[in-house]
């Protein structure tokens, strides 16, 4: 089968499968009271299913082994890994687990990942590279997590971010790793249409968030960069993740300056600025994907034109999140909830 046909049915097939997968979640969720109800910061008004994570994956896991027909060998790491993340996810979703060990499971994908050849190479010493893999893991799957706070947030930035992982993939020739990114993003988009529903109805929950992060962080480590290598690579990363990495070390300060505890719920995330100003949940959808596919398209040119151009955009990327947060914790900017 082409590349190009290959990986067009990855992205197609798991856009259309989600329209099955996703009353079979909604059905079992209300069927077993697997429900998101609404409390403190939380605004939905109704009890909303969560299982939206198994939908996607559902939808997208299989539809990629399939399309990939023994391709995707090399990447099953990758797929055990967000299986395991997307139980543990939706556990946490029904006990609370406590932080702690959720970050320890977190680290162990990271090494798990590590030992099986899918982790950084920055340096040269083997036990740096290990610790840098396994932070990396930890922190896009809670950033994803921390983005998943309002419908539609974390699943149109997750499927821009996979999809740009896919593109790289096709232009750098690992068609095995661009039809797993692509199948996710193509589930993302489908999903979009569920949870971006008046009133949603459906949420990913944590079984959705920390399997998502956890593919986005993988296939970001082992796409092929082009011309980057070392400290580049990671840097053209963190571009192609930029919006939750930038959503957590905004909400990290804002808290940290208004003293309310990080490990609590919140309406102080970029999102729910946002909306203050964009009035609803589609809106601010929108304008977060149109602001990761920027990122993302920086950083693919990135690494055709090199190191250069890529020191240049990422200065330029951080100079404008520094701008950014300090506009959105200034006083006029909107008034921030401290509920939990």
């Amino acid at each position: 089968m082409p590349e190009a046909l290959r990986v067009g049915l990855a992205l197609t097939l798991p856009a259309l499968l989600v329209f099955l997968t996703v009353p079979g979640s909604i059905r079992v969720a209300r069927r077993t009271g697997f429900l998101d109800r609404p409390k403190g910061y939380k605004a939905h008004l109704r009890p909303t299913p969560y299982l939206g994570g198994a939908a996607v994956l559902v939808a997208a896991l299989p539809a990629a082994v399939l399309v990939g027909d023994g391709l995707l060998s090399h990447y099953w790491p990758l797929v055990a890994g967000a299986i395991f993340l997307a139980a543990v996810g939706a556990i946490d979703d029904r006990v609370n687990l406590s932080p702690w060990l959720r970050l320890a499971v977190e680290a162990g994908t990271g090494w798990f990942l590590w030992t099986e050849g899918l982790g950084w190479s920055v340096f040269n010493l083997g036990a740096l590279n290990l610790v840098l893999t396994a932070f990396w893991v930890m922190a896009l799957v809670n950033a994803f997590n921390l983005m998943d706070n309002l419908d539609g947030a974390a699943a149109s930035v997750a499927a821009v971010s996979a999809g740009a992982v896919a593109a790289l993939a096709v232009i750098g020739g690992d068609t095995a790793l661009a039809v797993l990114t692509a199948a996710l993003a193509g589930s993302l988009v489908g999903f979009l249409r569920f949870n971006l529903a008046r009133p949603s109805r459906i949420f990913l929950g944590d079984g959705g968030s920390m399997p998502i992060g956890f593919l986005v962080a993988g296939g970001l480590m082992a796409v092929p960069m082009g011309r980057l290598s070392g400290w580049e690579t990671l840097v053209a990363a963190a571009l192609l993740a930029g919006l939750p990495i930038f959503d957590t070390v905004l909400v990290m300060i804002s808290r940290r300056r208004r003293g309310v505890p990080l490990l609590t719920g919140g309406t102080d995330h970029t999102s729910h600025r946002l909306l203050a100003f964009l009035k609803t949940p589609r809106a601010v959808a929108a304008t977060l994907a149109g602001a990761q596919a920027c990122l993302c398209g920086f950083a693919i040119e990135a690494t055709r034109l090199g190191g250069v151009a890529l020191a240049v955009i990422g200065c330029a990327a951080l100079l404008l999140a520094v701008a950014t947060i300090m506009i959105a914790e200034s006083p006029g900017w909107t008034s921030l909830s401290h509920d939990s």
